[in-house]
């Protein structure tokens, strides 16, 4: 991606892999765009409302135009895997529903089996910034 024009189409692309698998779990430094890559996600499955990083809530919840909820979470200033327990992480991952996660390896126990894995790496001076997923 060499800018926020090539969002849409990433996007699309990753959707499009995500089909039969819910969790899908976003690896990069800060700084790397998983916010606004799943920000995009959201507006293209139809969500309304202002899509965020939920970095103090932890979980947000969205409606997707079908009407299928989506959590979005952000695990970055956790402490331990205690937090995410507390939230009720462990059900949400369960639900079926579409679970979005920034800093998987905060959480590296609680992880489901199957996922997709996206790595965003920021690009350097003169580059284009990478995304590879990945099926596990």
């Amino acid at each position: 991606m060499s800018s926020l024009a090539d969002l849409p189409a990433a996007a699309s692309v990753l959707l499009e892999e995500a089909r039969e698998e819910p969790i899908i779990l976003f690896e990069g430094p800060m700084g790397a765009g998983k916010t606004t890559l799943i920000k995009e996600l959201c507006h293209q499955m139809g969500v309304k409302e202002n899509v965020s990083s939920p970095t103090f809530a932890l979980v947000n919840e969205y409606e997707a135009a079908d009407g299928n909820l989506i959590y979005h979470f952000d695990f970055y200033r956790i402490n331990d895997e205690r937090e995410a327990l507390g939230i009720g992480a462990l059900e949400y991952f369960d639900s079926g529903r579409t679970c979005l996660i920034e800093w998987p390896s905060m959480i590296p126990n609680l992880l489901p089996e199957h996922y997709l894995l996206v790595k965003l790496q920021p690009a350097a001076e003169g580059e284009e910034r990478t995304m590879t997923i990945n099926r596990v």
